[in-house]
């Protein structure tokens, strides 16, 4: 039977097993027995160690399902993948790992073993869920899944179990399940019921969670990449997200331009083929305000790991309801999303759906349904998709010899004598945790006009992860893409730039060929120490970080960079700042990005407690211009340097103040600057620096007498080094970083994010230099 006719036969007549008339084994625990609750029942969500204890329930059950606990979370909670399968393939898991592993990588196959690893192959499939917390459907989704998964007799489960290997994280983010969790009980019966909780859900990164794939700086993300990818090295990834309440009711690929061009297009033609197939049976159950190829694109790998490692990411998001409380949204209340408008059927969006009431019933509903659209498209063509990923592997050890890849480098070499050692072991780790094979030249050569010394590394792109490294490696050149012709940018949907290279400070060169002999892959390179004398550990210098009651991603960054070096601070929030006196306290403040609105007024949430509300205020204005007066340093990073020039008057103007984004759009991106060498701020400074520009200001000095730039963009030229920028010429000899000099203190704005997410350790220096002060 033909895949079409296979397809076919599933939706003709609607003949599609419902979950609650699938047959199960009676011993099979169901979620509500122990969680207490059926999930999808209003206003009720479980605590982290119930979803835990229903998984160990299931294990316990059934010798379909193994449960492991791959570590403890940034907070110390359990870690916990669920494996399930037929029992026979349960008893033999060994063995498929083994076949995935050598179907991975081509150079691991005996001759003529390829077809027999094929045919003797399960499908691996990742289902990932609950990484954004106040997502809240994504940890009850799990429970249903897993129930049926387990217990089903009927046709289509047990040969879902016999194709298939599926490996299910529950929650890629525990901690946050609690953290909303228990908000959102507290807030039950109160006018801010349903609201998100006023800190992040992530201890250190709140949403950007799932901004982690190539950076691997967060413990879950370690351990989801290093115990579950790079073991099982899953052909399909099913990632389980939710989106805003008023657009489409589920989102599932295609994604919309544009594509990384590192990911293989064998990849995103099995994306853009199951995308529309979950769509096809979706639809055919009556399923209503279904998108594609809309909202979400397939840029950075960021959010994509997979994609540079042979598995297809297959994204949905569902529309969300407030927490797990029902809203109801009547149709003229929908709104246009991007690439489709809610209230019209068009070829990515065939029938709207009507408005109504819309709850957490719904949401796992519709996650449910649309993972078991995946599974069931996907099983019948376990061949397929082992092929494709065959395939996929043969194309990547070919390097540049394979078909449209033609014009790629056949190395990058990364000299060992950098500027600086901790991020070149930073980056050398991060290419290794991605399974990138790195080797050593053992004699000097000339390449590109350039002699390297023996030692220096190697990263050749003809490997299994060569398209991943060569990813993080070049710089990124992001298309020139408006709404319409002479129109406003088209935005991308996260950032267009992830040049290791320029965010950490590391020379890397790519070159076409060198002749040089190189040893085997290397062993692991041992962890940097990361010190900062006068700093970390046991320091003099007292130093806050402010947190508003608005959660902000970069505060929790911050903390986390901070954490990483072992500088001790204290957080501070807007009652601390009211009470004024701070010079007593702290030498010196930051204030990590946030918008200026956010930082004076507070929480937009009208509904939260008083308690919550109100922001720095005048009372806060005054009381850090007093802690700069009276000595102290106030540092501020990329958008609260905005908040800082009006709040305490400094003389300092944002050139791109209200500048629309025709005119000027940076959303992103890596840019050059030019340091002033004789100015405290870049003492320390080591490696050429890259600014990572991402809505931020530009300053322009208007009393010379009182402030300072310690660094500029160039006067001339193209101040882009990765990603997208309009209107760069607004920059050309615009300030980036300034002093202000204040009574007995210092103000410091920072125009970019020199701690962005943990990667930019080449800029990390004037952050050390501006807290440890100007003596």
């Amino acid at each position: 039977m033909t895949l079409l006719a296979r397809r076919a036969a599933i939706v003709v007549g609607l003949a599609i097993p419902s979950f609650a008339g699938a047959q199960a084994t009676t011993n099979i625990p169901t979620p509500a027995s122990v969680i207490g609750f059926t999930p999808g029942t209003d206003r009720k969500l479980p605590e982290w160690s119930q979803v835990v204890a229903y998984f160990t329930s299931l294990a316990k059950a059934s010798p379909r399902i193994q449960l492991h606990t791959l570590g403890n979370t940034t907070l110390g909670r359990p870690f916990i993948a669920a494996i399930i399968s037929d029992s026979a393939t349960i008893a033999n898991l060994d063995s498929y790992r083994e076949i995935q592993r050598r179907l991975a990588d081509p150079r691991l196959q005996h001759p003529g073993e390829r077809d027999s690893l094929i045919a003797n192959g399960k499908l691996v499939i990742l289902i990932t869920s609950s990484i954004h917390s106040d997502e809240v459907g994504g940890i009850l989704t799990p429970l249903v899944l897993a129930h049926r998964l387990v217990s089903g007799e009927d046709p289509e489960t047990r040969a879902i179990r016999a194709q298939t290997i599926i490996v299910m994280v529950p929650s890629l983010n525990p901690d946050g399940v609690d953290i909303v969790g228990g908000w959102y009980r507290s807030t039950l019966g109160t006018a801010w019921e349903g609201t998100d909780p006023p800190v992040l859900y992530h201890h250190y990164t709140g949403h950007d969670n799932n901004r982690d794939w190539y950076a691997f700086t967060q413990v879950e993300t370690q351990m989801t990449v290093d115990s579950l990818h790079n073991v099982w090295h899953p052909e399909i990834v099913n990632d389980i997200h939710q989106q805003g309440s008023y657009e489409a009711r589920l989102f599932i690929p295609p994604y919309m331009d544009p594509i990384e061009p590192n990911v293989d297009p064998i990849l995103i033609s099995s994306v853009n083929s199951l995308g529309l197939a979950m769509t096809w049976r979706l639809t055919a159950e009556g399923k209503t305000g279904i998108t594609n190829n809309s909202t979400y694109d397939a840029w950075t790998p960021s959010r994509a790991y997979m994609h540079y490692h042979g598995g297809a990411r297959i994204l949905t998001e569902t529309a969300s309801a407030d927490i797990a409380s029902p809203i109801t949204i009547p149709f003229d209340s929908l709104k246009p999303g991007r690439g489709y408008d809610s209230k019209v059927s068009s070829w990515n969006f065939l029938v709207p759906w009507p408005g109504g009431t819309w709850t957490i019933g719904n949401i796992v509903d519709y996650q449910t349904s649309a993972t078991w659209a995946l599974l069931n498209a996907s099983a019948p063509e376990r061949t397929m998709w082992l092929e494709s990923f065959a395939r996929v592997g043969e194309r990547a050890v070919q390097g540049k010899r394979a078909v449209g890849r033609e014009h790629w480098p056949a190395a990058f070499l990364i000299p060992m004598q950098q500027p600086d050692q901790a991020p070149l072991r930073t980056l050398l780790r991060i290419l290794q945790r991605g399974q990138v094979e790195i080797r050593r030249a053992t004699s000097p050569f000339i390449a590109n006009r350039v002699r390297f010394s023996a030692g220096t590394y190697v990263v050749l792109t003809d490997q299994p992860y060569g398209g991943f490294a060569k990813a993080l490696l070049e710089n990124q050149h992001y298309p020139d893409l408006h709404e319409y012709p002479g129109g406003p940018p088209k935005a991308p949907y996260d950032v267009t730039a992830q040049t290791l290279p320029l965010l950490m400070g590391v020379g890397a060169i790519a070159v076409d060929s060198f002749p040089v002999t190189m040893t085997d892959p290397i062993g692991p390179i041992a962890p940097p120490v990361l010190d900062v004398p006068g700093l970390s550990g046991k320091t003099t210098r007292r130093i806050a970080i402010y947190r508003s009651w608005n959660p902000s991603m970069d505060e929790g960054w911050t903390r986390f960079v901070f954490d990483q070096y072992h500088i001790p601070f204290t957080t501070i929030g807007d009652r601390e700042v009211h009470a004024g006196n701070l010079a007593a306290h702290f030498d010196a403040i930051v204030i990590p990005d946030e918008s200026p609105r956010g930082l004076q007024s507070g929480p937009r949430e009208k509904f939260y407690p008083d308690s919550l509300k109100g922001g720095l205020g005048v009372k806060g204005d005054s009381a850090l211009s007093e802690f700069v007066r009276a000595g102290g340093t106030l540092v501020t990073f990329n958008d609260a340097s905005r908040w800082a020039i009006t709040a305490l008057s400094l003389p300092v103007r944002d050139v791109l103040r209200g500048l629309p984004d025709r005119d000027f759009y940076a959303p992103g991106s890596l840019l050059a600057l030019n340091l002033n060498q004789s100015h405290p701020l870049n003492r320390l400074m080591l490696a050429h620096p890259a600014a990572w520009f991402e809505d931020g200001p530009a300053f322009e000095i208007t009393d010379s007498t009182r402030a300072t730039a310690a660094a500029v963009y160039p006067s001339t030229g193209n101040p882009l080094l990765s990603g997208w920028l309009l209107g760069g010429n607004r920059l050309l000899g615009k300030a980036a970083l300034v002093d202000v000099k204040d009574g007995k203190g210092h103000v410091v704005l920072f125009g970019y994010r020199p701690q962005y997410r943990a990667q930019s350790m080449a800029m990390y220096p004037q952050v050390w230099a501006a807290l440890l002060g100007y003596q």
